[in-house]
């Protein structure tokens, strides 16, 4: 993290968002505070909290790609919701306290995840014997008894083997181990890869008991797993998997069995508390247009519900008490109807920043289709590349492209950057059609094939027929 100075960050996202150098900013700069964060004493350590930030700008502009790759950049716990599922307490819905039960899920996934890449080694050599004991099973002696009288009465004479026996027993013996060697040989080479064998996986089927039938509340819900667990036996099912199948399976399971769960926990909830990011999407969907009539005050319910986690509380889940304070809130929204000043003061004061992106222009949605990693040109480039066909786009070809993406989005509906995969769709419609009858050849886009494909001229005024 002492490497990610603010320009770095930005540097980084440059790599996959175009534009939005201030929205950029702004996220780079609540990053490296908080890694300033822990460079202090713990006096200071424990007052500073991170300044929340409110994204305003149309859809398709970026908002949710820069907090996600922001998330994914430093490794922390990140979970998008969309505001409007919440619903004031005392209503059927969501309540605003399962985005922190969603985000420690998250972190200890997350957590989880790496502490099964540390055993990963140690959990495939147990599972290649445990495939091997299955392709070979070992011989279970059965003790034969006359009457269950017998398990009460002293122990008679053990019945002594003859020699013919003993040396048949034997001989098998020899014959399984060293059929059990080829075998070994063979799974390690991994020419065994394809065979059906049956195997033992635990059984997930576990139900949830809730206070009344139909609410999907996890704060009223009871996992009889986490009450009786350590009671109960876990309960097994049989499975007829191949052998490749059944490794991921089986090193999953004892990758399990060699991380202390405890402790991914703790770290878990650590991790959510100090680094979690939670992006409240369409924010501006529970802020009113300046009246308190109507549906506008069940919306300042929700605010008010939202207060106290943003501004920092503690919410019990099944895993313990969370603290909220130290986590960065992300609101985004479009703002076209209401503005930030209509929402309630004191959640005003709880978002200090707020950024405005720009829409999109056709510069950018060149930009777009050709200069960030994995581009959308790239995308479907190697998409049509595995039927074996290669794709071209000819000069010319992706700033048509871009015109028409951009004029759909000022005609119609604006959804930004997604307008161009609508495009693409409808241009390569036909090649991704019989792409696979074409082996070994070579497509090329042009302008006049784009006009062919939507019926452009230069004085083009509809493109609703062919267009969402």
């Amino acid at each position: 993290m002492k490497e990610l100075t603010p320009r770095k960050i930005v540097e980084e996202l440059n790599r996959y968002i175009i534009g939005q150098d201030s929205a950029k900013k702004a996220v780079a700069v609540a990053l490296r505070n908080r890694y300033r964060r822990t460079l202090l004493s713990d006096e200071f350590r424990e007052e500073f909290t991170p300044k929340n930030i409110i994204l305003m700008g149309p859809t398709g502009v970026g908002k949710t790609e820069i907090a996600r790759r922001m998330a994914k950049l430093v490794r922390a716990p990140f979970i998008k919701v969309e505001a409007t599922k919440f619903t004031e307490v005392g209503y059927v819905g969501r309540d605003v306290e399962s985005m922190i039960r969603d985000l420690v899920t998250t972190a200890i996934r997350n957590v989880q995840q790496e502490k099964m890449k540390e055993v990963y080694a140690e959990a495939k050599a147990n599972v290649n014997s445990i495939i091997l004991n299955i392709l070979v099973p070992s011989k279970k002696k059965k003790e034969t008894i006359k009457s269950p009288f017998d398990l009460f009465m002293k122990p008679t004479q053990p019945v002594v083997p003859s020699q013919n026996e003993i040396d048949s027993e034997t001989q098998n013996d020899q014959t399984k181990k060293e059929k059990r060697e080829a075998l070994s040989k063979d799974l390690e080479a991994g020419l065994l890869e394809n065979e059906i064998i049956e195997i033992e996986v635990d059984d997930d089927g576990s139900k949830s008991i809730g206070i009344m039938q139909g609410m999907n509340n996890d704060s009223m819900s009871i996992n009889m797993n986490d009450i009786l667990g350590d009671f109960l036996p876990q309960k097994k099912k049989k499975k007829k998997v191949s052998v490749a199948e059944a490794r991921k399976i089986l090193i999953n399971q004892e990758a399990q069995k060699l991380i202390d769960m405890d402790q991914v926990q703790e770290m878990g909830i650590r991790d959510a508390e100090q680094n979690g990011i939670i992006f409240i999407d369409e924010i501006d969907k529970i802020i009113g247009s300046g009246n308190s009539q109507g549906p506008d005050v069940s919306r300042e319910g929700v605010q008010r519900d939202i207060l106290p986690i943003v501004e920092g509380s503690t919410i019990n889940t099944k895993y313990g008490p969370v603290k909220s304070d130290f986590i960065l809130f992300i609101g985004a929204g479009a703002f076209h109807v209401s503005k930030i000043s209509d929402m309630i003061p004191e959640l005003q004061g709880r978002f200090p920043i707020s950024v405005q992106l720009d829409s999109l222009t056709e510069k950018d949605f060149i930009e777009i289709l050709t200069q960030t990693e994995n581009s959308v040109i790239k995308q479907y480039q190697e998409l049509i590349r595995t039927e074996d066909v290669d794709l071209i786009f000819e000069e010319g070809s992706i700033e048509h492209i871009a015109k028409i993406a951009f004029l759909q989005n000022e005609e119609s509906e604006n959804i930004g950057a997604r307008r161009l995969h609508t495009v693409m769709e409808k241009l390569l419609e036909e090649i991704s059609f019989y792409a696979s009858d074409y082996e070994q050849e070579t497509f090329s886009i042009n302008k006049e094939y784009i006009e062919r494909i939507f019926k452009l001229s230069d004085k083009t005024d509809n493109y609703q027929k062919y267009l969402l």
